[in-house]
């Protein structure tokens, strides 16, 4: 059945909406590449790096706090880059969090640990990956957003989507980079130098990301929403951002879980091997590039909320297999446990962009929808965290972070449930031209 309210006329992509999708993932899984890399070796090698005066268990719980200290800043950096990106426009704000992102990752690259530089070693860590995040928490929604308001009316779900697909894609990249080192160096090398590659190589990310990013012009929906009278106020839609944060909590948990968790759990707990580890996360993040794409069609063909409820009902069921799974201790029951929740997670991946975007008028769209995602993502950040707490308290057990889990899922299917669809249409019709990913579906 055609979702209500969208035209009802053929909407064909533009060359630029086409750039734009290009450019977007690209430049996206460029500069999630080194936040990739960060969440996995916060889960092996940071610990004995820069907290080796504790106790393991607190040394990884540190090592996960320094994780989510990006997501603190996040939210900061999608107030602070999304007011800017509703006013100077978001390929402005994008090429800033784009250079800001690589200074800090190659900083990262080149810090000296705790063995050299004492208590002032995890406190610089803090202070980049803050910074890192701040970078990041304008980065995501403005290069959904330059990619949602070129595409045409028909086609916002699955460009959206598409553009999404830079996260995973960074991930496999991370998580290639980091199996082939780790295979290529002994775990003594690894340790001192290897873990340091892929923030190095910063620069070079700087510069092809720069180029693609000039290559795309301004979005149209905010071209013409910076005429407008006067500027809109953020306040009136504050509801709408907290409902979207609830939303997005379960998805954010489930993932950090699934991607981050999984892999200290694996290795330190399990006993599998880094190479096993990083490759089982390869093929669930590959998989789940297919999942975000279903998602983004599942979204034009059936509607924003029936979809994120079905992917809602879907991540129950990956949650309830995905600790027994995991504890088993078997890699291809792992493997399953960690395919199957990053797939649940990432079907809502492939939906959010669109549905949070449409929630908001173009003039405070950066502003309401890049504040309700990083509020969400600061909860999830916080579950390996969380996870590793619980199972420190509770001699191991898996139960409390399934109960934890379940209970977030229940209240985004209530937030789910409570909104209701929304179809504005953020830009002007494209200019027509052949459409590159087949012609859009009629509403």
């Amino acid at each position: 059945m055609n979702p209500p309210g969208e035209h009802h006329t053929q909407a064909i992509a533009s060359p630029m909406a086409t750039r734009a999708a290009l450019s977007s993932i690209a430049g996206s899984a460029l500069e999630w590449l080194d936040f990739a890399a960060y969440g996995a070796i916060a889960a092996t090698v940071l610990p004995k790096l820069f907290f080796p005066a504790t106790d393991p268990t607190t040394a990884t719980l540190a090592a996960f706090a320094t994780f989510s200290v990006g997501f603190v800043a996040r939210p900061l950096g999608g107030l602070v880059c999304g007011y800017y990106g509703d006013r100077l426009g978001r390929r402005t704000m994008l090429v800033f969090t784009f250079v800001l992102m690589g200074l800090c990752s190659f900083l990262i690259g080149v810090l000296p640990t705790y063995a050299s530089l004492g208590v002032w070693a995890p406190i610089a860590l803090v202070v980049l990956r803050f910074l890192q995040g701040f970078a990041l928490g304008g980065e995501v929604t403005g290069s959904q957003l330059l990619t949602m308001e070129h595409a045409p009316a028909g086609r916002r779900g699955f460009y959206s989507a598409f553009i999404a697909m830079g996260s995973p894609l960074a991930q496999v990249l991370a998580n290639a980079l980091l199996f082939g080192i780790s295979a290529w160096m002994s775990s003594e090398q690894f340790d001192a130098l290897g873990w340091r590659l892929p923030f190095l190589f910063s620069f070079v990310l700087v510069a092809v990301g720069l180029y693609i990013r000039f290559r795309v012009s301004e979005a149209p929906a905010f071209t013409q929403a910076r005429h407008a009278a006067a500027p809109a106020r953020i306040g009136p839609h504050v509801p709408a951002m907290l409902r979207l944060m609830l939303v997005w909590a379960a998805p954010s948990t489930g993932y950090f879980i699934a991607a981050v968790y999984s892999l200290n759990y694996a290795v330190n707990q399990l006993g599998l091997g880094k190479q096993a580890a990083f490759a089982i996360l390869i093929l669930a993040h590959l998989c789940s590039m297919l999942a975000m794409a279903v998602g983004g069609l599942m979204a034009d063909r059936r509607g924003r909320r029936k979809s994120m409820l079905s992917a809602s009902l879907l991540m129950l069921a990956a949650l309830a297999l995905f600790f027994p799974l995991v504890a088993s201790g078997n890699a291809w029951l792992v493997a399953a446990g960690v395919v199957l929740l990053l797939c649940a997670v990432q079907l809502h991946a492939g939906i959010q962009p669109v549905y949070f975007a449409e929630a908001f008028p173009p003039a405070v769209r950066y502003r309401g929808s890049a504040v309700g995602y990083n509020l969400a993502n600061l909860i999830g950040s916080c579950a390996p965290l969380l996870a590793t707490w619980l199972a420190a308290r509770f001699d191991g057990a898996w139960w409390p972070m399934l109960c934890v889990g379940l209970l977030l899922n229940l209240l985004s299917l209530a937030a789910i449930a409570s909104g209701g669809e929304r179809y504005q249409a953020p830009a002007p019709a494209p200019s027509a031209a052949a459409a590159p990913f087949g012609p859009a579906r009629q509403h």
